[in-house]
């Protein structure tokens, strides 16, 4: 079983979640919390998963990330966002968030995305991380820099770090590009040395700078 907490400021939002979640065979909601208690809740439950408010009145979300993240064993934490544009969404994955959901998601894709991050996968719409690229002030020349890494990197590791933007696990990027799960890791192991940054997200949002998903965004963007 997977185990989650749901952590929201909003008791309708919690209870949302926690009832589509529940429905998912292998999922677990084992606690919903605000954001005063979401830092005793997980030492105490213990969850593979926590999504995230990261706009909450009584604490703010990326305070409670960088709890989360500093405990021993750390939970894979996303965030939750109402907008997709949220300008504290880049900070929050630079803290070590594995990716945002959007609240409206489709109850019928929450499940598999939950499942995506307990894999070790990204969770992050391309058409939204591309929002949030030019909505943040940060993301300026020292970000071009950044993503101007993503030339070093060979056709099979720009094939693979588009994967990883998308959200697949390294046993899913093996059945794609027909690769062993080990060699796929070599892979990964290889990207986040030669983009310098320690995360899959980290790289995913390298991707998505350097225009590696624009025709993916183009393509969503008519659907």
């Amino acid at each position: 079983m997977i185990r989650v907490v749901v952590v929201d400021d909003e008791a309708l939002v919690r209870s949302g979640f926690e009832l589509i979640l529940g429905a998912a065979d292998d999922i677990e909601v084992v606690a919903t919390t605000t954001g005063a208690e979401a830092v005793d809740a997980v030492r105490r439950e213990g969850p593979d998963v926590v999504l995230l408010d990261i706009r909450m009145p009584d604490v703010d979300g990326l305070t409670v990330l960088r709890h989360l993240r500093a405990l021993p064993d750390a939970p894979v934490v996303a965030m939750l966002t109402t907008f997709d544009a949220d300008e504290y969404i880049l900070t929050a994955l630079r803290s070590g968030a594995a990716g945002f959901l959007l609240k409206d998601t489709e109850p019928d894709q929450l499940a598999q995305l939950v499942r995506t991050l307990c894999a070790g996968g990204v969770v992050m719409s391309p058409k939204a991380s591309r929002a949030v690229w030019q909505s943040h002030p940060g993301a300026t020349a020292a970000d071009d820099q950044e993503a101007a890494r993503v030339g070093r990197l060979t056709e099979r590791e720009r094939e693979v770090l588009v994967l990883i933007a998308e959200g697949l696990s390294n046993a899913d990027i093996g059945s794609r590009v027909h690769l062993s799960a080990g060699t796929v890791k070599d892979h990964v192991s290889a990207i986040l040395t030669k983009l310098r940054v320690n995360s899959r997200v980290r790289a995913a949002l390298l991707a998505q700078r350097a225009g590696l998903l624009d025709g993916r965004n183009r393509s969503e963007d008519r659907r």
